[in-house]
């Protein structure tokens, strides 16, 4: 690749200056690099090649074991004053900051390559669409960002003589946890990482980028970069309506970006245009448009199996790169939760030789794949539409026993913010901790918001106010127990059954019962058809919502907004609103 913008190449040779390399490749995105890449990872014994039968182009990685998930209690945001990060965000002075990470990466590449990788958030071409470069030291980040993100020359045609790009710099240095360090600049539009190898901290474009850089510019331009999927509904007559959703971990956020419709639903078609990451914008339709960023899934591979997600499962069957899963003798892999039996023998993710009476698990809790989305087999046609897909209905969810109903629609945009700000989730016994507990996770962006949480509402607020059309907003709650501490809803496909009804209320096709909370559906509104040991008593019963829950509910959303220093006025009223309609 031959570079000649000048703003690039000044940076570039500035941090070569400070990390020192042995050598500078510059990444193009072709496929003959990427063979040379490969090979060189496999013959230094960073990566392993899997069986070519099982597995035709799929690599296989480990992780350091200090060095498995993102640290959030090392991720900080730097402005110039603290309170533009906001009280749920670590902050450090910018100076400090740089003077610190310059320490850590001073010499960190000496005797390493430094690789040059200019990389393309958004579809090619797209007036959404932005650049950013990231200098590492990690072949494994190359291979991975080749998947995540488009690549190499065609970032570079898009920039041209540009100095707009996100400069991101990560080195592994000593992979010391103690040091490991995760910064971002947003008035820079700067990442820099240090000290870590695992894909959450160093694959730039991700979490870093796409959100936590990406809320602040969506902030100062007028567009919503939002942790939400973006899905594709086609129904028998052939028209297609998009939904976006914002979940936390653990509530089923992939599983519905990929979900197959159940039988009842014949004709009907879902597609994936995004499972993670949407950038959205307002068309000159005056309605919402969204993209998805990325170029790939990086998903969780635990528990991901032929029954919860089919669609995932399939889009990892080739070209893909496993990362602390279990290596089997015959050169494929397993983790547990994958649906087949586990194998006689394996390799665990620490190295170390596994069985299943073995007491420590084959594959790293949060062990991941990197899987090109174009691979997926419900990818949507317009996933790599310029223009993106104009957005009908938005969803917030979360993991609630007792609060949420299965579903509520929000009496407007501004009540729709003011559901999306206090939604939550309870602890399961898979977190560490107490069984339970509730945690407020607004947008599910709680940990990838680059600003102040409360300029973060009010931006949605004024965003309401300039979409002439905008999508409507619903809460989903697919985790309602019984007094067993059994789900009722089945869940998986079979919330469909739940979409049908929020797109036919898009369409003004149904009514709906007013309620304190929102719009709820009549049960007889939702179709239940074939499925089987699930009646319409219980689906009265998860639409049904106790005031005495919910003052406890009122409580927690009272305590949680009193944590924020810039809380929207409207936030305050919607609070006082909901109060009324119960009272």
């Amino acid at each position: 690749m031959v570079c000649t913008n000048k703003t690039v190449l000044q940076w570039v040779k500035d941090m070569a200056e400070l990390t020192k390399p042995d050598q500078i490749v510059w990444i193009d995105g072709s496929k003959a690099e990427k063979d040379r890449l490969e090979i060189e990872a496999v013959s230094s014994g960073e990566m392993t090649r899997l069986d070519e039968k099982k597995l035709p182009g799929c690599l296989y990685h480990r992780t350091a074991l200090n060095d498995v998930a993102r640290v959030e209690h090392r991720t900080f945001i730097c402005t110039s004053k603290k309170d533009d990060a906001g009280p749920t965000n670590n902050w450090m002075a910018p100076a400090e900051a740089y003077a610190m990470m310059r320490g850590l990466f001073d010499g960190s590449m000496k005797g390493r390559t430094m690789y040059v990788i200019p990389y393309l958030m958004g579809p090619a071409g797209s007036p959404v669409s932005k650049v950013g470069i990231e200098l590492t030291d990690s072949i494994y980040v190359v291979l991975n960002m080749r998947i995540m993100t488009r690549m190499g020359d065609v970032a570079m045609k898009q920039l041209g003589d540009s100095p707009e790009f996100v400069r991101g710099l990560h080195g592994k240095a000593q992979i010391d946890e103690e040091k490991r360090y995760i910064m971002h600049f947003p008035e820079d539009n700067t990442i820099w990482s240090v000290n870590s190898g695992y894909g959450g901290n160093v694959l730039l474009g991700k979490k870093c980028f796409a959100l936590r850089i990406a809320s602040n510019l969506a902030h100062r331009e007028g567009w919503l970069a939002e942790h939400m999927l973006i899905l594709g509904i086609e129904s028998p007559d052939g028209k297609v309506q998009y939904v976006t959703g914002a979940f936390p971990s653990a509530c089923g956020k992939t599983n519905l970006a990929m979900l197959i419709p159940p039988a009842y639903a014949k004709g009907y078609k879902v597609f994936t245009v995004g499972d993670d990451i949407a950038w959205m914008r307002i068309g000159e339709d005056g309605r919402l448009w969204g993209v998805n960023p990325e170029a790939g899934f990086f998903g969780v591979a635990p528990g991901t199996s032929m029954k919860s997600n089919p669609n995932a499962l399939l889009t990892t069957k080739s070209n893909t790169i496993f990362t602390n899963v279990a290596l089997t003798s015959d050169g494929d892999v397993w983790w547990e939760g994958m649906g087949v039996p586990a194998p006689a023998t394996a390799t665990d993710w620490k190295g170390n030789p596994w069985t299943p009476a073995s007491t420590e698990k084959a594959a790293n809790p949060n062990s991941r794949f990197t899987a090109p989305a174009s691979q997926c087999p419900c990818i949507s046609p317009k996933w790599e539409a310029p223009e993106g897909v104009p957005i009908s209905a938005m969803l917030f969810g979360g993991r609630r026993a007792k609060a949420a109903p299965l579903v509520y629609q929000s009496f407007d945009w501004e009540h729709g913010v003011f559901v999306g700000a206090t939604m939550a989730s309870e602890t399961t016994a898979a977190a560490s901790g107490a069984v339970g507990v509730v945690r407020r996770d607004p947008m599910a962006m709680l940990p990838f918001c680059g600003y102040n949480m409360g300029d973060y509402f009010a931006h949605w607020i004024a965003m309401g106010k300039k979409i002439k059309n905008p999508p409507k907003i619903f809460n989903v709650n697919w985790f309602r127990t019984n007094e067993a501490g059994k789900f009722i809803w089945p869940g998986y496909g079979e919330n469909f059954r739940v979409l049908q009804w929020v797109l036919d209320r898009c369409d003004g096709k149904v009514d709906a019962v007013s309620t304190p909370i929102g719009y709820m559906p009549k049960a007889e509104d939702i179709d239940l058809t074939g499925l089987e040991g699930f009646t319409k008593e219980d689906l009265e019963g998860i639409l049904s919502i106790d005031p005495a829950v919910w003052a406890d509910e009122i409580k927690g959303i009272e305590e949680h907004f009193a944590k924020f220093d810039r809380l929207p006025k409207e936030m305050a009223a919607q609070l006082a609103a909901l109060k009324k309609r119960f009272a």
